[in-house]
């Protein structure tokens, strides 16, 4: 019949598709493998699951925050804790130079490419993984990331291209904010390499003045942890030794000086020479008193 004819044309079908050796047995074919997403794959993913939900930052926005009717005219601008998860058209804010987007839940930058004239920038506190974007930032000097989802230095090498950055943070022990990079102990020498340009790294000075005082501080922190307690225990402890010569505190005898006795001298005639003038001026004032008083005894007599 056609029905047995049409079921046993598609069992001879499957039994086509089977590999060698399997026909007859029941089996079927084995599933072909999947796959593992790539690292930018997995990034993007988690993008669109982040801008899924959230607040999204349009020209109303921007406009009753700053009070400027115009968003070009937006030079500073300051968007910490307000659960924004899409930068919308924060591109069209083309001369802004400070902006703080701590705190939120910003996943993509995609906007912040056209932001020509940015200097600083927060991202602290997101769920930035990808910072690919920033390569058009080219007047960027600051740049927070600290408390992010950066997983390898890879991800930063786009930032090569900013010649006027010079202060990058990953991590932030304040605010108990970091990265999944920054499990590596050598995180910050890698980075320094890789953007020599930099002259602060996590708040800390790597380069230029006061770089110097941030060394002596670490050596003298891992002194204190005990990586250096094997070399200091093998050496004998010295005395300790005074912080200032013998005799340093004691009174020294004052020098005889002509100056100073002639000086002397000279104040004591003075003050012999002023007690002779009270006594003198007492003198007269007692005469003076004995003369008024004959007068005005006399006076009265009558």
């Amino acid at each position: 019949m056609a029905t047995g004819g049409g079921a046993s044309g598609a069992a001879g079908s499957r039994r086509a598709d089977l590999p060698a050796g399997m026909e007859g047995r029941g089996e079927e074919a084995p599933e072909p493998e999947v796959s593992e997403p790539s690292e930018e794959e997995e990034e993007e993913e988690a993008e669109e699951e982040d801008e899924g939900s959230g607040v999204r930052v349009t020209p109303a926005l921007l406009k009753a925050t700053t009070g400027e009717f115009s968003l070009e005219s937006i030079l500073l601008l300051r968007l910490r804790g307000r659960g924004i998860a899409h930068l919308g058209c924060l591109a069209d804010c083309s001369n802004l130079e400070w902006l703080d987007l701590s705190g939120n839940a910003i996943a993509g930058l995609a906007p912040l490419a056209a932001l020509r004239a940015l200097a600083v920038l927060n991202l602290a506190g997101n769920r930035v993984a990808s910072v690919e974007p920033l390569r058009g930032c080219h007047s960027l000097r600051q740049l927070n990331l600290a408390g992010n989802r950066l997983r390898s230095l890879r991800q930063l090498r786009c930032l090569q291209g900013l010649r006027h950055l010079e202060s990058l943070r990953l991590r932030d022990p304040l605010g108990n904010l970091g990265n999944p990079l920054c499990a590596a102990p050598a995180y910050r020498a890698a980075l320094a390499a890789m953007l020599p340009g930099l002259k602060a790294i996590d708040g800390q000075r790597v380069a230029g003045r006061g770089s110097e005082l941030f060394r002596l501080c670490r050596e003298l922190d891992a002194a204190l942890d005990g990586e250096d307690a094997p070399a200091a225990a093998a050496a004998p402890a010295e005395p300790p030794q005074p912080w200032v010569q013998a005799g340093f505190w004691e009174a020294r005898p004052a020098r005889r000086s002509a100056v100073l006795e002639e000086a002397t001298r000279q104040l004591g005639q003075a003050l012999r020479e002023c007690r002779e003038l009270g006594r003198r001026a007492d003198d007269s004032i007692a005469q003076a008193q004995r003369a008024l008083g004959r007068r005005h005894h006399g006076d009265f007599g009558f």
